[in-house]
């Protein structure tokens, strides 16, 4: 389980990335990306950059996890 679940946080968190990077490319270039409304709260590319980290992060910590849990079951 641990496994699958570093391997589809690793690609949600490289599609957030690449999200927010067009997202800031866009805006950079003067197309008109601005920050979208949802129910009255903004969020912008910083939204998307910061999930990836999370994402990231998770994917390294259930690696970890699976890597230990494996390397005590072999013991």
């Amino acid at each position: 389980m641990a496994k699958q679940i570093a391997k589809w946080s690793y690609w949600v968190g490289i599609v957030c990335l690449v999200v927010s990077i067009l997202w800031r490319a866009a805006s950079a270039i003067g197309l008109p990306a601005a920050p979208s409304l949802v129910d009255g709260r903004t969020f912008g590319y910083l939204t998307f950059y910061r999930g990836s980290l999370l994402f990231f992060v998770a994917s390294i910590a259930s690696a970890a996890y699976g890597w230990a849990s494996s390397r005590s079951s072999s013991v």
